[in-house]
């Protein structure tokens, strides 16, 4: 089998060591492999990287472990090029696996250009990234101590979230708040809503009736505390965030013009593309990327629907959400008629899915270079009565 490149080598990643096996020419033609394991310290890792410049190794891949392949890829990829591997596609190449270490399979594999390499940001976009997934966990949490408050408020038979429309309302805080500093009155409780709350006092009142104690008190006083925490946490996030996005903010603009996407949604698609669409071929690539395309299988020329792929789950799950925000616009928009359509015939998971998919489409274009400049130029000169002839190589 032909050799596509010489010198190369395969990192076999642990948490606490990397193995690595550095293939080379050897004499009369034939193929020569040194094996050595290095701890994955700092200091360690830069050792193996003086050692595979001297051996002039100039390509290396490594599995996609957890986040273990984080600390040598980022000291190699300053000095050569770095391919980070998905580990179902190893396997599906034929070959004795098991009899020879991992390193040295990667090797081999990567010499006869067998691999293919995961998408892997640059430094300044895996920042952000650090950050935006960051901000989904901190939400998270969020969303689970309130269920977690919402069950504590059950055990003390309070329906509190059966009337308010979410624990974090003014008035609802308010009235735990006195529920907790010794408050037991129903209707003194109601009276505490504000605005439009007002209107369902009597309802309120039924509501907080119940047996709220001293111990369900001292739990709602933690779980209040924690949650204004992450309340806090997010507000500095969120500034954070903004600040680190500031050389995207056209960008960033531009996607918010999209129905369902705001700024969050916005930031995320950056994060998790790193606003480059040259690095996908065609808005089809990116959506079998990012998970929101459907798989098939074909066999004997007969194709049958696999369901959704795998792919970005952080990005596929903020895409989820803006169209379940796309889907409460009632037919304002072609992707609320989309939405509204698909989710008669195929279900709402299903239709949230597709609505993802044109979101993810429409950024693609958006973001492609000059595209969307481009397209307004043209569409100006046909409303003025010119015929445009777009040559690229001009």
């Amino acid at each position: 089998m032909e050799v596509m490149f010489d010198r190369v080598a395969g990192l076999d990643v642990g948490k606490d060591s990397v193995t690595v096996c550095v293939r080379t020419p050897g004499p009369r033609g034939g193929r020569r492999s040194e094996t050595r394991t290095f701890k994955t310290m700092f200091g360690s890792l830069r050792v193996m990287r003086d050692w595979l410049l001297e051996a002039g190794v100039s390509i290396a891949a490594m599995e996609s472990t957890s986040t273990y392949w984080k600390p040598p890829f980022y000291c190699l990829e300053e000095v050569m090029v770095v391919w980070l591997l998905n580990a179902a596609h190893m396997k599906a190449v034929p070959g004795r696996k098991s009899d020879v270490r991992d390193a040295e399979w990667i090797a081999q594999l990567l010499e006869h250009g067998l691999l293919a390499p995961s998408f892997v940001p640059p430094p300044e976009i895996r920042r952000l990234r650090m950050l935006t997934r960051y901000r989904v966990q901190l939400m998270g949490d969020r969303r689970r101590d309130i269920v977690r408050l919402e069950l504590m408020l059950e055990d003390a038979s309070i329906k509190l979230s059966s009337v308010a429309s979410s624990l974090k309302t003014v008035s609802a805080r308010a009235m735990l708040t006195a529920m907790i500093n010794g408050e037991s009155d129903p209707l003194r409780l109601a009276d505490l809503a504000k605005g439009r709350m007002r209107r369902k006092i009597p309802d309120l009142a039924q509501a907080l009736t119940g047996h709220f104690d001293a111990n369900h008190a001292r739990l709602a006083r933690s779980m209040l505390r924690r949650l204004d925490l992450v309340e806090q946490a997010l507000a500095e996030l969120d500034a954070v965030i903004a600040e680190a996005c500031q050389p995207w903010r056209h960008q960033i603009e531009l996607l918010q013009t999209i129905p369902g996407v705001g700024a969050k949604v916005a930031e995320t698609i950056v994060a998790e593309t790193g606003a480059d669409m040259t690095r996908f071929p065609t808005a089809a690539h990116l959506a079998a990327w990012a998970g929101v395309a459907p798989a098939m299988n074909e066999s004997a020329g007969r194709e049958s629907p696999a369901g959704k792929r795998h792919g970005n789950k952080w990005l596929t799950a903020m895409l989820v959400e803006a169209a379940g925000s796309v889907g409460r616009m009632h037919g304002k928009n072609y992707l609320a008629a989309q939405h509204a359509r698909l989710t008669r015939r195929r279900g709402m998971g299903r239709a949230q899915v597709a609505v993802a998919h044109s979101i993810l489409v429409t950024s693609y274009w958006m973001l492609k270079p000059d595209e969307a400049h481009t397209r307004r130029l043209i569409a100006q000169l046909e409303r003025l009565g010119h015929t445009v002839i777009i040559d690229p190589a001009a």
